[in-house]
């Protein structure tokens, strides 16, 4: 790479100009090419800035080798797709606020530039200004005490103009993501070090605003944060108003404001002040000179950062994008702002803007499953994500990377429908296998199996189901007549294969010796728990686990099918959520015990030793079983989904398998 960082630019517009501008009057900054999607546009405008190269695509510039990061300044719609494209072509990538539409685009791109190594961050310039370090500085002091309130104000009135992009419902326009997001970013930042670390996540967020009557943008809004240590913020923006962009901080000895909190020192640099009100004291103003440009300290802290991948405190590093770009998600739904393009309905190509297309770089494997043609991926993915679109996300990734079988389930509700919109949308039903699971207590019967198989089918508005699964037994209900109801639906088509979850061993062989004594179809396969930590307690009612011996010993003499589910054991292995000083962990009752503890610690050794989290190498562990098992597990952003999918190319000797499960005393 060259002594300094060779910027290309995606759009020519205003802000594109003003980062031209950044990037001549940096250190470590050279304005390389421009890119537009017109080779006159990127041609005026190469000539008004003296940009070198000029690109009549954006394709085009993504190719010159010459190029080593991209500014990203299209329009917000735009800003996922080009900077995936940027991580594929080895691009380093400062894409302009705010990040995505939404978290899901946002997780997809974050997860786009760690793939494929390249630095990613999102441009908030302020963040990398001497002035928002001093801010940092006066809270840290406690220069006003303990901090109690924040008002963060960022409006201006761009009159009535509805095909403007402020107002624009099709460049997701309003004042929530272009500015909002500058208030949302500078709460979170304030609220996190007043809590003794960088960035805090809000507790609740509520807010009112205006719509525009033709548009439907935002036009002006409040909204009202509650942080951890009861910090409490007002977040205004407008785009038809007219008020004062300030932010003030409120304190329990005193308060300062920030005069120009966005623009900081100004383009070329200069001085900006802060004044500070202390509790029964003179008021004194803080004046903050800077000789760097607000955007070319944003270029600056690009290059110095290269290696590690993303910016460093105060800027924006990826999980501060993600925890900024949720607050927007939330801010938006208050007020009742969602975009045409967000639609489910409307989301019928991946986040990268091009049809689903097979990674390489993923080696799936596959297996098979009795009466069901075709060869069926080994993991199968579970459905119970926050929304669709995280839910669509994660379900591309998965498809690219190989896989091909979903699991649902009746009680799970919207998921059902979740996965056949997703199914429709990407026009993919011949190529996956649907996994569904019905007759769930109180309604354990044949005929409540009936209503819930037809319910499901409605919900995905589907023809078929290719596993069907029944989600609990029901002892007082001879197998005989599950055996009859299945092969019903068998006989119908709705049905392909059908299996049990949560039965016992015993329930299943009887089904099956009915099934063939009267020359029916019989289970196919089973779906109870099994992972590296054993089920203490089962989380909810009935649960049945695979774990033990004599189970093992099943399913390895009979060859019989497992789908386990909470195969990585529901989040126990992310040392960040459960472990012996996380009483909290949500499902902490259902894996607390020391053995358990001491599973995690050995699974945390190879992870250290592969280079992988340890999430990886339980999952690994489940799928070196000597029969036939297809862990069903749920990521839930896809950077969760690449770092499950690394226990496809983990391998453990017989004795690591061992050791995992404290069946040995030494992994070697």
């Amino acid at each position: 790479m060259a002594e300094k960082l060779r910027w290309g630019i995606i759009g020519a517009g205003g802000i594109a100009g003003a980062f031209v501008q950044g990037v001549k009057s940096s250190k470590r900054g050279e304005m390389l090419a421009i890119a537009s999607r017109s080779q006159a546009k990127a041609d005026a405008f190469g000539e008004e800035n003296d940009v070198p190269r000029r690109y009549g695509s954006y394709e085009a510039m993504l190719e010159d080798g010459d190029v080593d990061a991209v500014y990203v300044a299209t329009p917000h719609p735009m800003h996922a797709v080009w900077a995936i494209r940027c991580a594929e072509a080895g691009k380093h990538i400062l894409c302009e606020k705010p990040v995505t539409l939404n978290a899901a685009e946002a997780m997809t791109v974050i997860d786009a530039a760690n793939r494929h190594d390249v630095f990613f961050m999102e441009a908030f310039m302020y963040r990398c200004t001497a002035q928002t370090r001093r801010i940092v500085g006066l809270i840290r002091d406690r220069a006003i005490g303990d901090v109690r309130a924040i008002e963060a104000r960022f409006s201006f009135d761009v009159g009535d103009n509805v095909e403007g992009r402020h107002l624009k419902h099709d460049l997701a326009g309003g004042g929530i993501m272009d500015i909002g997001c500058y208030c949302a970013s500078m709460a979170r930042l304030i609220a996190g070090v007043a809590n003794g670390g960088e960035v805090a996540e809000p507790l609740e967020v509520h807010a009112v605003g205006s719509l525009h009557e033709k548009t439907g943008t935002d036009v002006y809004t409040t909204a009202l944060l509650k942080f951890p240590g009861d910090i409490i913020a007002s977040l205004t923006c407008a785009v038809q108003l007219g008020q004062p962009s300030t932010v003030t901080v409120y304190g329990t000895e005193g308060q300062f404001e920030v005069l120009s909190p966005w623009f900081c020192q100004g383009h070329t640099g200069g001085s900006s002040k802060i004044i500070v009100h202390p509790k029964g004291q003179k008021s004194r103003t803080i004046t903050v000179r800077s000789s760097a440009g607000l955007y070319s300290g944003e270029v600056d802290h690009v290059a110095k950062n290269l290696r590690k991948r993303e910016g460093q405190f105060p800027a924006m590093s990826k999980a501060d994008t993600l925890g900024n770009i949720q607050v927007l998600d939330q801010w938006r739904a208050a007020v009742g702002l969602e975009y045409e393009m967000e639609k489910p309905e409307n989301m019928t190509t991946p986040i990268s803007g091009r049809p689903l297309r097979r990674d390489a770089d993923v080696k799936m494997r596959y297996g098979k499953i009795p009466g069901l043609e075709g060869d069926v991926s080994i993991l199968a993915m579970g459905s119970t994500l926050p929304n669709f679109h995280q839910s669509s996300a994660v379900f591309d990734r998965y498809v690219e990377s190989g896989g091909n079988v979903f699991d649902s389930a009746w009680v799970y509700g919207r998921t059902d429908g979740t996965i056949g919109q997703w199914i429709r949308n990407r026009n993919i039903r011949s190529d996956v296998y649907v996994l569904a699971k019905g007759a769930h207590p109180p309604h354990c019967t044949p005929e409540g199996m009936r209503r819930e198989c037809q319910e499901t089918l409605d919900r995905m508005q589907a023809d078929y189901i290719d596993i069907y699964m029944l989600h609990r037994d029901n002892l007082e209900v001879p197998v005989g007549e599950w055996i009859d109801v299945l092969n019903e639906h068998c006989d119908a088509g709705t049905i392909r294969v059908f299996g049990g979850s949560n039965w016992t061993i015993a329930r299943i062989e009887e089904a099956n010796a009915y099934a063939a004594a009267n020359g029916k179809r019989g289970f196919s396969a089973l779906s109870n728990n099994f992972s590296l930590a054993r089920m203490v307690e089962p989380p909810w009612p009935d649960c049945r686990a695979a774990s033990d011996d004599a189970s093992r010993g099943w399913h390895e003499d009979n060859q019989f099918p497992l789908f386990p589910w909470s195969s990585q054991a529901q989040g126990f292995f992310v040392p960040s959520l459960a472990g012996p000083d996380r009483p909290d962990f949500a499902f902490g009752f259902c894996w607390y015990s020391e053995e358990n503890f001491e599973r995690a610690r050995r699974a945390t050794q190879i992870a250290e030793k592969r280079r992988v989290d340890p999430t990886a190498v339980a999952l690994a562990y489940v799928l070196h079983q000597k029969f036939p098992v297809f862990p069903l597990f749920c990521p839930h952003d896809p950077g969760q989904l690449t770092s499950s999918l690394k226990a496809l190319s983990i391998r453990l000797s017989a004795k690591e398998v061992e050791w995992l499960d404290l069946r040995a005393d030494s992994p070697s």
